[in-house]
């Protein structure tokens, strides 16, 4: 039996602190390089779904962004800290915290879309350090059962506020008012 290839898993090299620098030298192979407390997070090229459903949120978002905000793709920085510069899927930031090299400061979003190679990083790692950073909104979503799981802050902690179906439509006013009805994010 063959063992996992990269397409199926996510790694973490933590065996060292890693570099910001560090991290901008690695080569442009087709894979995701992010630092998320000194730690390297090296994952694979998202498939077919997880890019549409991307694409899904973005047109979702698009419409109702107001212009004090931007929308970014991965891959697109947030620079939390010296040893941390995570490329969430989707974020939406103040236009005043973007720089040239990303956000530089919390994002108002960042959605992960998940995957079998990032789940565990997106359900724990970056959620635990997106709220440490004070990011007031945090949304996962399932492209194989469109699910959407929605984060708030409260306090310094995340509230799970909701979780839309697929045959879902949820509204919501945070970070802007919004409609998102996750059954029609791959079309």
């Amino acid at each position: 039996m063959e063992g996992p290839t990269m397409e199926a898993m996510t790694l973490v090299l933590d065996d060292r602190e890693w570099t910001l620098a560090e991290r901008d030298a690695l080569p442009d192979d087709g894979h995701r390089y992010e630092l998320i407390d000194g730690a390297l997070v090296v994952t694979p090229s998202p498939g077919a779904d997880h890019q549409r459903a991307v694409r899904g949120l973005f047109l979702a978002l698009d419409r109702a962004c107001p212009a004090e905000f931007e929308i970014f793709f991965a891959p697109f920085d947030v620079l939390l800290d010296p040893k941390t510069a995570m490329q969430p899927d989707l974020l939406i930031a103040r236009r005043e915290d973007v720089g040239e090299r990303g956000v530089t400061a919390a994002p108002v979003l960042a959605v992960e879309v998940l995957s079998p190679s990032t789940q565990v990083i997106d359900r724990n790692l970056k959620l635990q350090r997106f709220e440490r950073a004070g990011m007031p909104n945090y949304w996962l979503v399932d492209p194989k059962r469109l699910v959407l799981s929605v984060y708030e802050l409260a306090g310094s902690r995340y509230q799970h506020i909701a979780e839309v179906a697929a045959d879902e439509t949820w509204a919501t006013e945070r970070p802007f008012p919004v409609t998102i009805e996750p059954g029609t994010l791959l079309r």
